[in-house]
């Protein structure tokens, strides 16, 4: 009987036993502090994101027009498909002519009717029996009965589309039998007077730097691997309020090309009116949260070992390096790597890198205008900028910020 007490009780002791131990290791891992986490710095820097601006723009004619009826009514025929070229004077269109043949015929019936009353009113005046006010008012009539005439004309004759001049149809935007309203536009005519332009858009920081003339360098990716030439002809002096970007047209150079309205062109220029201002850069990794030109980054204070969550205002982006135009200074260390798992105030670990250009090559290799930076935080911690190149913007690329 005792023995099996024994064996009741020794198993509950040890149960308790195991449970106090427990309660105790957890009590002393709540009140271990956790390890600093491990992160990559790098200094912000001042520099100039490149002299080559570069964008995109669409290739249309210098010469557009849109046509149109000047009155509504019913389209009869249209006589020309898109792509179709044209010469000036020839019909592209015409609506039915039932509506405006009776409005031009009652106008002329009105107009002759008057002209009748007049001078039978003159007659009369002439023999005394009508008064010199009387041939006054049927003066007017007639005046005014010629003028609704003239105007009825007038219209008629805005009820045909004829090319303004040579050119082609960049697009056919009725069918016939459909109702249009007066003005409304019917096709899109593309002149070859004055050949052909770029219409694209610069951001402000870049279109005080730039004059009509500058010369630009287009691409097509119709023509692969070749460069047509281009001079800027007219900078806009107002921003588009949609987009907060400066319209700018360039003259493209087509030389014996057969171009077609729409083309996508990738355009470099660089600008003549000086070299942008030095501004502080940080790596694109560095970014957090980006959001129009809106981000964040983790700028480390090194002495204290702690990361500190920083709002800034962000620009372009060249080669991967990102303009801050506010919130950050030169000198300061930022987090590139380890940033996606910061929370703010947490405590780090600065690791040291060494980029692997610096570890295989020596200095002398760099290339020509790239420039070297040393983090004074980390040893060796070894950065490699190379030459800016292209300029767009930068939050489309930035990574989201997750918290740990």
């Amino acid at each position: 009987m005792k023995s099996r007490k024994l064996r009741i009780w020794v198993p509950l002791l040890l149960l308790a036993a195991g449970a106090v131990a427990l309660g105790a290791c957890s009590h002393r891992s709540a009140e271990t502090p956790a390890p600093a986490r491990a992160v990559t710095v790098t200094p912000v820097v001042e520099a100039t994101l490149g002299e080559t601006v570069r964008t995109v723009g669409l290739l249309t004619p210098k010469d557009e027009a849109r046509l149109a009826f000047k009155v509504g009514g019913v389209i009869e025929s249209i006589r020309v498909e898109e792509g179709a070229a044209v010469k000036a004077g020839q019909l592209l269109a015409i609506l039915k002519q039932a509506e405006i043949g009776s409005a031009v015929e009652q106008a002329r019936q009105a107009a002759d009717k008057a002209a009748r009353d007049l001078a039978r009113g003159k007659a009369l005046y002439a023999d005394g029996v009508a008064t010199e006010e009387q041939v006054q008012d049927l003066t007017t009539a007639a005046r005014v009965a010629a003028a609704a005439l003239r105007s009825a004309e007038f219209n008629a004759r805005y009820t045909r589309i004829e090319a303004p001049a040579d050119g082609v149809v960049l697009r056919k935007l009725a069918e016939r039998n459909e109702l249009v309203q007066p003005g409304q536009p019917v096709l899109v005519l593309g002149g070859n007077g004055r050949g052909w332009i770029v219409r694209t858009s610069l951001a402000d920081r870049d279109v005080v730097r730039v004059r009509p003339g500058d010369a630009v360098q287009l691409a097509f990716d119709a023509w692969p691997g070749r460069a047509f030439g281009g001079r800027i002809s007219n900078v806009s002096s107002a921003a588009e309020p949609a987009t907060g970007t400066f319209p700018v047209e360039i003259q493209v150079e087509a030389g014996a090309e057969h171009f077609v309205q729409g083309l996508v062109a990738k355009v470099s220029l660089a600008p003549q009116a000086g070299p942008a201002p030095a501004t502080p850069v940080v790596p694109l990794q560095a970014l957090l949260e980006a959001n129009g030109d809106q981000a964040f980054v983790f700028v480390v204070d090194v002495a204290a070992q702690r990361a500190r969550r920083v709002a800034v205002h962000i620009g372009r982006l060249a080669d991967a390096r990102v303009e801050v135009v506010d919130g950050l200074k030169a000198g300061e260390q930022v987090v590139v790597d380890g940033a996606a798992f910061l929370a703010d105030g947490e405590a780090v670990r600065l690791v040291p890198t060494v980029s692997p250009a610096a570890s295989v090559a020596p200095a002398a290799s760099v290339a020509p205008g790239a420039s070297v930076t040393r983090a004074a935080s980390v040893a060796p911690a070894v950065t490699v900028l190379a030459p800016a190149a292209a300029i767009v913007p930068a939050a489309s690329l930035a990574r989201p910020h997750r918290a740990g």
